[in-house]
């Protein structure tokens, strides 16, 4: 399997907005962490960016994850970018 980082944005106000969606958003990601998908998620201390590595067949399933995820859809996360990554050590 390949290794794929993401890296994505979060709208302003990211606290207050995420409320109603978030259970939904950690219960996913539990399920993606749990089939093996997800290895790693989350903000950077300001709350303005998202990271994760995730380990899928090809980088169509990991952008499929991100845009079914609450956050996508509900415009928590307002971008994101899918890389190919190479874990030297």
């Amino acid at each position: 399997m390949t290794k794929y980082v993401m890296w994505g944005s979060y709208c302003e106000d990211v606290l207050e907005k995420r409320a109603p969606y978030r259970q939904a958003h950690l219960d996913g990601l539990a399920k993606q962490k749990e089939s093996g998908v997800l290895i790693t998620i989350g903000p950077t201390q300001d709350l303005t960016k998202v990271f994760a590595i995730y380990e899928a067949a090809d980088e169509a399933t990991v952008r499929q994850l991100v845009e079914t995820d609450p956050y996508w859809q509900n415009g928590i996360w307002t971008e994101y970018e899918v890389k190919e990554w190479i874990q030297a050590i």
